[in-house]
């Protein structure tokens, strides 16, 4: 079972579609460091969350003080379970779900964000194609969040992000994107 951990919708329990081929929750000792390494940035953020599966990402930025999230994600089912869950931690009114595809939002957008959540279907180099395509919508100073298999590829930067820090969860790794500071 998922739960909020933190925030205003701490202990509120969140669903998630059946079976791991749709969506793959992410274990709470990861929810928790990527979130601690975030603490400062989440209070009023703009948050995006790609691939978002249950939502439970942007609903734990949002619980944690986060000012909007959007929630993206191409399955119907999943768009149903991530409004559900929104209304179940009580934060639907900062809440914009679309059922789209990561790249054709990212392309079609003007929106900025100060932190973005990536946790995409492992193993098909999601997150290396979508950096090139998220940066350019991401504030000064924002991070970007992704989750992968720990044998993902990812760039050392693309233009506008440069990799900060990795951290390795058992099969999980998490890697943290900065946006560079203009000279």
């Amino acid at each position: 079972m998922m739960r909020v951990i933190a925030g205003t919708a701490r202990g509120k329990n969140l669903t998630s579609l059946p079976g791991e081929d749709v969506t793959r929750p992410t274990i709470n000792r990861v929810k928790e460091a990527m979130f601690s390494s975030v603490q400062f940035l989440v209070p009023g953020a703009r948050v995006i969350d790609l691939f978002a599966g249950s939502g439970q990402l942007g609903i734990e930025a949002l619980s944690r003080g986060a000012a909007r999230c959007v929630f993206l994600d191409t399955s119907r089912e999943a768009i149903n379970i991530i409004m559900s869950n929104c209304r179940t931690a009580d934060v639907f009114a900062r809440s914009r779900v679309i059922p789209d595809d990561a790249f054709h939002f990212l392309s079609a957008t003007q929106e900025q964000f100060d932190l973005a959540l990536l946790d995409p279907p492992f193993h098909h180099g999601t997150v290396a194609r979508a950096l090139p395509l998220l940066a350019s919508h991401m504030a000064p100073g924002g991070v970007v969040l992704c989750e992968t298999e720990l044998t993902a590829e990812l760039p050392d930067a693309v233009p506008g992000l440069v990799k900060a820090k990795q951290y390795k969860y058992g099969k999980i790794l998490v890697t943290r994107y900065e946006k560079e500071e203009k000279l």
